[in-house]
């Protein structure tokens, strides 16, 4: 399929953009993302542009890029521009790896997750890493992994719905992965590469990444360059408590129920149709949305989100 981006002139001062990942269909987590975003940035006449996070091969699946472009088309979530393709961006991260390595602000590590298990101290999000190879590998060890440095300790990030967010990246991890020992290009640097060259000047996504904004934080200031907003919401939940994901049985959305949907959707996040059985299409329900948002604004502290109610049969 081909996707036929819109062709509408719009300001350049709010840049947002959504990225899913090709593993699976859009489920409804990952379509309250995207209405969040595209809500955001069309609220200002902003651009939205679509990423397919499609580096890591092996978790790419047939035919789920088709049913993301499906998917959006069906939901009138139309986006600015060429669609950006990690899986073609391989010059650009190169390039921002060797600043970073000519710079000291990256380095070879020869470390395996064994290594960082049994040397590294207990983190929030896992093993600290230990520093093992950051003046330089150690005798006997061959180059692995490439980590940026985490120069900067406590970061103080004003999130746009959260409000002042404070990290401690060292109990984050300290100096983190940027490229794996695969060869592929983590998404700490990858997103950080592909936001700069896109312009994006507001990032909205979910709050289980919110871990990831001080090490890209960390990755702007090495490059010298100037992060984004950033603006982390709820994220839907399985029944067990995990987050909504295709690992957890998430189904994926529907185009025959759009209307349906994308009305529960806009309950959840607080511009609700102003009838909730209304027959309108997609682009009229957004529309609503709109100026609503235009006059209130998206709520600065989401609702806590357990779950939309269940797919409706076709209307």
């Amino acid at each position: 399929m081909t996707a036929t981006p819109e062709r509408i002139t719009r300001a350049d001062n709010h840049v947002g953009r959504f990225a899913p990942t090709p593993s699976g269909p859009l489920h409804a987590g990952s379509l309250l993302a995207a209405v969040i975003s595209w809500l955001d940035a069309r609220s200002t006449d902003g651009r939205w542009h679509l990423r397919i996070d499609d580096i890591d091969a092996p978790r790419v699946r047939p035919g789920a890029v088709d049913a993301i472009f499906h998917a959006l088309e069906a939901f009138a979530l139309v986006w600015d521009g060429p669609v950006t393709w990690q899986s073609q961006r391989g010059p650009a991260y190169q390039r921002a790896l060797d600043t970073l390595l000519t710079t000291n602000q990256a380095f070879p590590c020869g470390c395996t997750r064994k290594d960082l298990a049994a040397n590294g101290r207990p983190g929030w999000e896992g093993p600290i890493y230990p520093g093992t190879c950051r003046h330089g590998l150690p005798p006997g060890r061959e180059p692995r992994a490439v980590r940026a440095r985490a120069t900067t300790r406590y970061w103080t990030i004003a999130d746009r719905f959260l409000g002042a967010v404070a990290f401690d990246l060292e109990a984050l991890g300290s100096d983190f992965v940027i490229r794996r020992a695969d060869g592929i290009v983590a998404y700490q640097l990858a997103t950080v590469v592909d936001d700069l060259d896109l312009g994006v000047t507001r990032v909205v996504r979910g709050i289980d990444l919110l871990g990831s904004t001080p090490r890209q934080a960390q990755v702007y200031q090495a490059l010298g360059a100037t992060p984004p907003a950033y603006a982390h919401h709820p994220v839907l939940v399985a029944p067990g408590g995990d987050k909504l994901a295709k690992a957890t049985g998430a189904e994926g959305i529907r185009a025959d129920t759009a209307r349906r949907q994308l009305a529960d959707t806009l309950t959840v996040i607080g511009l609700p149709p102003s009838d909730p059985d209304t027959p309108d299409a997609p682009e009229a329900l957004l529309a609503e949305a709109l100026a609503g948002l235009r006059k209130q604004g998206l709520p600065r502290r989401l609702p806590s989100v357990s779950g939309l109610p269940a797919p409706p049969d076709a209307v």
